[in-house]
C-alpha cells in the first residue's frame, strides 16, 4: 500500500521540520472561492490541504477536491467526520478513532462498515489517534460523538492516551480543540505528549495567530492544522505559514 505521504510525515519529523496544513470545510467554502484560497496557500508555501467536517451536509466534496488537485500539487488528506466523507481524488485519508471518547461507533464500529468502501477507494489510508481537547466551547464532534472532551488542564490523562494510541499501532496523533475553539491547546499539554511518542504530532483547534502556531511547533508539534482562523481572514495564511516554517530544523 501506498505510504507516500506517512512516509513524508515521518521524515520531517526526524529533521524536526514542521508542516502547516490549511482545513477546508466543504459546507464553509464555495468551489469558486477555492481558486483564491489555493493561490494563497501555493504562494506561502503550504504543505497540506486537510478536506472534511464534523458534517459536511453540501456535496461538494469531490468538487473541492477536484478543483484543488487541478491547480496545484500540494496534497489533499481527507479528514473525514463520517465514513460517506471519502473520495477517491484526494491523495490520503486521515483513519480516525476517537481514542479520547468512550463511544465505541466512533472508536471501531464505524470503521468495521466503511472499510470495504475505504480500501476500494485506493487512498493512502493513515490510521489516526484522534483527541478532542476542551477547547473551552461546545464542539459538533463532541455533540455527534456524545463523548466528552478532555480536560483541557489534565496533562497526564492526554499523555497517556496519545501513549495508548501509539501502542495500540495508530500512525499519526491528532489532537484539536474543535472549530470554534475559545481557548486552543496548552503548550505544556502539546509539550507532554511529544515527549512520549515518536509517531507524528497534529495540533488543531483554537489557533488564531502566528504566535500561537510558532509556540505549538516549538512544544512539539509537528503538524499544526488551521482552518476557522482562516475562514475569517484568508490573508492570515501568509503569516501563519511563514511562523510555522521558521521554527529551527534540527542539524
Amino acid at each position: 500500500m501506498n505510504q507516500r505521504i506517512y512516509t513524508q510525515l515521518q521524515e520531517k519529523k526526524q529533521r524536526g521540520q514542521k508542516s502547516f496544513a490549511v482545513l477546508i470545510d466543504p459546507d464553509k467554502v464555495h468551489v469558486t472561492a477555492v481558486d483564491q484560497l489555493v493561490k494563497l496557500s501555493v504562494d506561502a508555501k503550504v504543505d497540506y490541504f486537510l478536506v472534511g467536517g464534523s458534517l459536511v451536509i453540501s456535496n461538494h466534496l469531490d468538487e473541492v477536491v477536484q478543483q484543488i488537485k487541478t491547480t496545484c500539487d500540494i496534497p489533499v488528506i481527507l479528514f473525514p467526520g463520517s465514513p460517506s466523507q471519502v473520495s477517491k481524488y484526494a491523495d490520503a485519508l486521515l483513519y480516525l478513532s476517537l481514542i479520547s471518547g468512550r463511544n465505541p461507533e466512533l472508536l471501531i464500529g464505524q470503521h468495521v462498515i466503511s472499510a470495504p468502501f475505504v480500501k476500494q477507494s485506493g487512498l493512502e489510508i493513515i490510521s489516526t489517534g484522534y483527541m478532542v481537547v476542551d477547547g473551552g466551547a461546545p464542539t459538533t464532534v463532541s455533540y455527534i460523538s456524545n463523548a466528552s472532551p478532555l480536560p483541557a488542564d489534565k496533562n497526564e490523562i492526554a499523555m497517556c492516551t496519545a501513549m495508548a494510541g501509539e501502542m495500540l499501532g495508530m500512525k499519526v496523533i491528532y489532537m484539536d480543540a474543535g472549530s470554534g475553539a475559545k481557548r486552543s491547546i496548552t503548550e505544556s499539554m502539546i509539550q507532554s505528549v511529544a515527549q512520549q511518542i515518536e509517531v507524528p504530532l497534529i495540533i488543531g483547534g483554537g489557533i488564531t495567530d502566528p504566535e500561537k502556531a510558532y509556540r505549538n511547533c516549538k512544544a512539539g508539534a509537528d503538524v499544526i492544522v488551521i482552518g476557522n482562523a482562516i475562514e475569517k481572514d484568508i490573508s492570515l495564511i501568509k503569516e501563519m505559514a511563514a511562523a510555522i516554517h521558521s521554527v529551527p530544523v534540527k542539524a
